[in-house]
């Protein structure tokens, strides 16, 4: 199955399910789109909640990968394990490095130095930005001059956060959005990686999850140990099992991919651009984070930045 080449990566998957009664195909696409966009943007509210909470980036990150992996597990069993479902070894260890718990641990990092609108923006901006240089360098795609204007949009929204970081925050701010940036190329990697491969985004999701609980969840075990966890309370643990693992993972596959079989490769991919604003919104009704004015200023720029790459 090929990937759609998303920012973020999945492939349209068969849908076998009816529609929802009395909803048109384009409405519960488009009901679905919005609904994993907000599930992504809630697991990056739920990982700044988590950090206030006693939560370490590397206790958010092993509620995020090790539980969908074991859930996952299953599924590559039955598709094959000695090659990782056709994907192989190699390929296997590299995406789970670009789009598993390290990549995880540079953006929640990031939230315990800079704030949530800033991580909102240059995370999702730094990938789209990163996916179509990449696209441009490693697989010919033409830089047409409209997406040329939507990189350069992109780039001045991520420059309005940095100078926001720069002169008024102070502290390590600008640090913080230096580690939003580097997991939104990361993930900007990942994705060209599947694009270049013809992978299917749902096999790719299940090895990443699969070697995160194989490799990280010992790794975390021996290393970090589960103090920090029982000292955040039950409450606190299952929040992030359900926001991190289920919601922004397995959730927010499933009504993705079937966002992409109603409406089609093309006008799906647009709903990522959602998850900046829906963040921040989620964000002050959750958290009570007011957004400054940098930050919205950033916002838009991005989100019309946003606009002009996803098109043709």
């Amino acid at each position: 199955m090929r990937a759609t080449g998303t920012h973020f990566g999945f492939a349209a998957l068969p849908d076998h399910h009816p529609r929802a009664a009395g909803l048109s195909a384009p409405a519960t696409g488009a009901l679905c789109g919005i609904a994993a966009a907000a599930c992504w943007a809630a697991g990056f509210v739920a990982a700044k909640h988590g950090l206030a909470a006693g939560l370490a980036p590397v206790d958010i990150a092993f509620h995020r990968f090790v539980w969908t992996g074991l859930i996952m597990l299953p599924m590559v069993l039955r598709a094959g394990p000695t090659d990782l479902g056709g994907l192989g070894w190699r390929r296997g260890l590299l995406i789970v490095v670009l789009a598993g718990p390290l990549q995880g641990v540079l953006s929640y990092t990031g939230f315990t130095l800079a704030p949530l609108g800033h991580g909102a923006v240059i995370h999702p901006g730094a990938a789209a930005l990163g996916g179509l240089v990449l696209a441009y360098l490693a697989l010919g795609e033409k830089l047409t001059r409209v997406r040329i204007l939507g990189v350069t949009a992109i780039l001045l929204g991520l420059l309005v956060l940095a100078g926001e970081a720069i002169m008024t925050i102070r502290g390590n701010a600008l640090t913080g959005d230096l580690l939003f940036a580097a997991a939104g190329f990361m993930w900007a990697a990942f994705t060209i990686c599947l694009r270049g491969w013809r992978t299917s985004g749902l096999l790719a999701a299940q090895v990443v999850g699969v070697l995160s609980l194989l490799i990280y969840g010992p790794l975390y075990a021996l290393v970090f140990g589960f103090e920090r966890m029982a000292a955040a309370g039950l409450a606190e643990n299952i929040l992030q099992i359900a926001v991190q693992g289920i919601f922004a993972g397995l959730l927010a596959l499933y009504l993705f991919a079937r966002a992409v079989t109603a409406l089609g490769a093309g006008r799906a991919s647009m709903f990522p651009a959602l998850v900046p604003a829906m963040t921040i919104l989620i964000g002050f009704l959750a958290l009570g984070e007011v957004p400054t004015l940098p930050q919205l200023l950033g916002l838009v720029t991005v989100l019309v930045g946003f606009w002009f790459a996803l098109r043709p």
